[in-house]
């Protein structure tokens, strides 16, 4: 009996920690919440969970100067990647990734089409693209726009990013949400890859979905 005791003892007490954990949670002021890192909480949620519709068709200008669609990469696999030029560390070491399994994919890389959507369309223009996205790969596809264009292709894709000024000066960089897209043949979303994602399984993922597409498709 003494077991058993000790047992239920131990179980009010575990009923009466959560019960204390779930009034402190029921009566935090509302005046403390962070909007913000909640809209941001919300975004990656609605990916990690497929709690909304996310991706359709864009237009936006390329680094080249011409406006190109979604769906002129149609019957590829299409490996979308939103940042921006000046980003330090993130943006660059993902789009490294990305040039490697291509490369990793031989031949069947043929099929596939990296693109790098700009969320810094005011410093990232047609000519700061050009000079950007030969760095990482041949094929690879700077795409900018207008503050809105960029805007709305962000939202369509639940991407958070916002503006955030440096301490001195007239600087600032963005602080963004870093996935790793990933679109089959029809332009329709896929499934997306956590920043830092090893070449090693994007290479594995993408041969995988690229050998099960329709044989047109090939």
């Amino acid at each position: 009996m003494a077991g058993a005791r000790t047992v239920v003892i131990a179980c009010v007490a575990a009923l009466a920690a959560g019960a204390g954990v779930m009034a402190a949670f029921q009566y935090t002021s509302p005046v403390e919440i962070d909007h913000e890192s909640l809209r941001k909480a919300r975004l990656m949620e609605d990916v990690m969970f497929s709690r909304a519709a996310i991706g359709g068709p864009f237009s936006l200008t390329d680094h080249q100067g011409r406006r190109r669609g979604l769906e002129e990469f149609r019957g590829k696999v299409v490996v979308l990647y939103f940042g921006y030029t000046f980003c330090p560390d993130v943006c660059p070491a993902d789009l490294v990734a990305i040039s490697k399994m291509i490369e990793a994919l031989g031949p069947a890389g043929e099929r596939v089409q990296p693109l790098f959507v700009t969320l810094d369309p005011e410093r990232d223009t047609v000519e700061q693209l050009a000079l950007y996205v030969p760095h990482f790969h041949p094929r690879l596809i700077g795409l900018t726009g207008t503050v809105e264009e960029v805007g709305t292709v962000a939202e369509r894709y639940k991407l958070y990013f916002k503006k955030v000024q440096a301490r001195e000066g007239p600087h600032y960089y963005l602080d963004h949400s870093a996935y790793i897209y990933l679109l089959d043949e029809q332009g329709r979303y896929y499934g997306t890859f956590p920043p830092g994602t090893w070449p090693e399984r994007l290479t594995s993922v993408v041969w995988e979905l690229l050998h099960t597409l329709p044989t047109a498709a090939r």
